[in-house]
C-alpha cells in the first residue's frame, strides 16, 4: 500500500500521510472538517484490507487567533482487534453488524479533545470503524453498516473514521506529463489532445476522519459570528498525523513504538505540499508546525509551475511571464488569509502570521448553489474560503497561479486569456457521488464490484 499522489520526500508513510483536507460550514451553525488518509486504495485490497495505523496520532487542529498555533485539537487513536486468531481471513461470514462475530478483524478509536489553557479530556472511547467494503456477500448493505459508525459524542460533536470514495479528482497523468493538461475549454488556446481529462482517482478509496462541531465550540469567545468583517469569525484548520521517535523489535519481531511523537505529515491548503515545497524540503515541511511558515513564503512569492507555463506553452501566457514581482496575491491566499475590503462581502484574513491552513470564515453561510471554482466563480463559501468536497481546487489553483487573482493586488495586470480557462478537465466526474448527511463522503467502492 502506498501513495501515488505524494512526490518522494513527503513522508513516504501511506498510513501517516495527510492527503487531503476540508472544512465547510454545515447545517445548524456548525463545521465539518474532514481529514483524508491511506490515498489510493484499490478497493479489491484483500486478504489483509487498509485500515488505521495503531501506532499512529491523527490530529485536527484549529487556531481561532490568528497565531497560527491550535487552539483547540482533536486528536485519533486507533486500536486493532483481532476476534479469531486463526484463521487469515478478515471476515468468516457476512457482516450485518459493527459488532458482527464474523467480523474478524475490526478497529475502534479513541476521541481526546485538548483545549488551550483548559486541558485535554477523553471525548469518546471505544467508537467502532465500519469494515471495510468488501463486496455484497461479505459486506451486504454497506452503506446502512457504515451509517451506524456516525457517532454523537457527549460534547455535541459527531465523528466518523472509516474507509470512503476518495473524492479529491485529478487528472494525475496529465498533469506531471510537463503539463499537458486535457481540458474541455481552452483547446482553441492549449494546444493539447482533443480528449476529456482523466480522473486518476474515480474509482479509488481513502481513509477519512470526519467531525462535526457546532461554530460555538470553536470560536474564541464562545459564539456564533454573524459579521463577515470579524476577526474572530475566521478559523485556521489543517490535520496533522504523528508517529513515536523509536520502534523497538524483539526476537520476535514484534514492535513497540517508544519515545515522544515526531510530526511526519501535515496538510491546510491543498496542494501546498505536493506543488509548492521542493521535493528536498518536503520532509523538513511536514515535521514543523505552521507558525513556521515563513521561510517557505519564497516559494508561494515566486512559484515554480508560474514560471512553467510560459514555457511549457509558448506565446499562451506572455502576461504572466512578465511578471517579475513576487505574488502578493498567492501569499495572501495561501499563507495569511485575504484581508478585508479586497473582495466586497468577503475576507479570511487571519494576521501577519504565514502559514499553511485552510481559512474558513464561518458567518459566511453554505451556498445554495455551489459554483465548483469558488471564491473564482463568485462563490464566496467556496475555496479559499474553507474548502468544500465538490471544490475543484485544481482549476482554482491553477488559474490563481496562472495570473487570474494578480489583478486583486496589481489592478493594472491584465490575465492572459488562457489564464481564466485552465484546469484539468475532471470537474465533470460520473459515478463518484456524495452523501447529503454527515459525513458527506461518498460510500466507498466495494472490491467485489469495483469499477473500470
Amino acid at each position: 500500500m502506498s501513495s501515488h499522489r505524494e512526490a518522494p520526500g513527503i513522508s513516504k508513510d501511506p498510513v501517516a500521510d495527510n492527503t487531503d483536507t476540508y472544512a465547510f460550514v454545515t447545517d445548524n451553525n456548525t463545521v465539518t472538517i474532514i481529514a483524508n488518509f491511506l490515498p489510493g486504495q484499490s478497493p479489491s485490497g484483500g486478504p489483509n484490507f487498509y485500515e488505521f495505523g495503531d501506532d499512529v496520532l491523527y490530529e485536527i487542529k484549529i487556531d481561532n487567533d490568528g497565531d497560527a498555533r491550535p487552539e483547540i485539537t482533536y486528536q485519533f487513536r486507533f486500536t486493532t482487534t483481532i476476534a479469531n486468531p486463526d484463521t487469515f481471513l478478515y471476515n468468516t461470514g457476512p457482516i450485518t453488524a459493527l459488532n458482527d462475530p464474523d467480523w474478524n478483524r475490526r478497529q475502534t478509536y479513541t476521541v481526546t479533545r485538548i483545549r488551550k489553557g483548559k486541558g485535554q479530556s477523553d471525548i469518546g472511547t471505544g467508537l467502532p470503524c465500519p469494515p471495510c467494503n468488501i463486496g455484497p456477500r461479505s459486506t451486504p448493505n454497506y452503506a446502512t453498516l457504515a451509517g451506524g459508525a456516525v457517532q454523537t459524542l457527549p460534547t455535541g460533536e459527531l465523528v466518523f473514521a472509516g474507509q470512503r470514495a476518495d473524492p479529491f479528482f485529478v487528472d494525475l497523468g496529465s498533469v506531471f506529463d510537463l503539463g499537458t493538461l486535457r481540458p474541455f475549454e481552452n483547446l482553441h488556446l492549449i494546444p493539447t489532445a482533443a480528449v476529456a481529462g482523466v480522473d486518476s482517482l474515480k474509482t479509488s478509496n481513502v481513509h477519512t476522519i470526519a467531525i462535526k462541531v457546532p461554530i460555538k465550540q470553536l470560536t474564541r469567545d464562545g459564539s456564533v459570528p454573524s459579521n463577515v468583517n470579524a476577526g474572530k469569525a475566521v478559523l485556521g484548520i489543517w490535520a496533522t498525523a504523528s508517529r513515536q521517535k523509536a520502534m523497538v523489535r524483539n526476537d520476535m519481531a514484534d514492535a513497540e513504538a517508544v519515545g515522544p511523537w515526531v510530526q511526519v505529515s501535515r496538510l491546510g491548503n491543498p496542494l501546498f505540499n505536493q506543488v509548492i515545497v521542493p521535493m528536498a524540503e518536503k520532509d523538513h515541511w511536514n515535521a514543523i508546525n505552521p507558525h513556521h511558515d515563513s521561510s517557505f513564503a519564497k516559494y508561494v512569492a515566486r512559484p515554480e509551475l508560474a514560471k512553467l507555463l510560459p514555457i511549457l506553452y509558448p506565446g499562451v501566457f506572455p502576461n504572466l511571464a512578465a511578471i517579475n514581482a513576487d505574488r502578493a496575491d498567492l501569499l495572501a491566499i495561501l499563507l495569511t488569509g485575504i484581508p478585508s475590503g479586497i473582495i466586497p462581502g468577503f475576507q479570511n484574513f487571519t494576521g501577519a502570521t504565514q502559514a499553511d491552513m485552510l481559512r474558513l470564515n464561518v458567518a459566511i453561510p453554505p451556498a445554495g448553489s455551489p459554483n465548483r471554482l469558488g471564491l473564482l466563480g463568485g462563490d464566496l463559501a467556496g475555496f479559499p474560503n474553507g474548502r468544500r468536497l465538490t471544490d475543484d481546487v485544481v482549476a482554482i489553483e491553477l488559474r490563481a497561479v496562472a495570473g487570474v487573482t494578480y489583478p486583486l493586488v496589481s489592478p493594472g495586470y491584465v490575465p492572459d486569456g488562457a489564464a481564466a480557462l485552465v484546469e484539468d478537465g475532471t470537474f465533470n466526474h460520473p459515478g463518484r457521488t456524495l452523501l447529503n448527511t454527515f459525513p458527506y463522503v461518498g460510500t466507498p467502492y466495494s472490491g467485489y464490484n469495483q469499477p473500470t
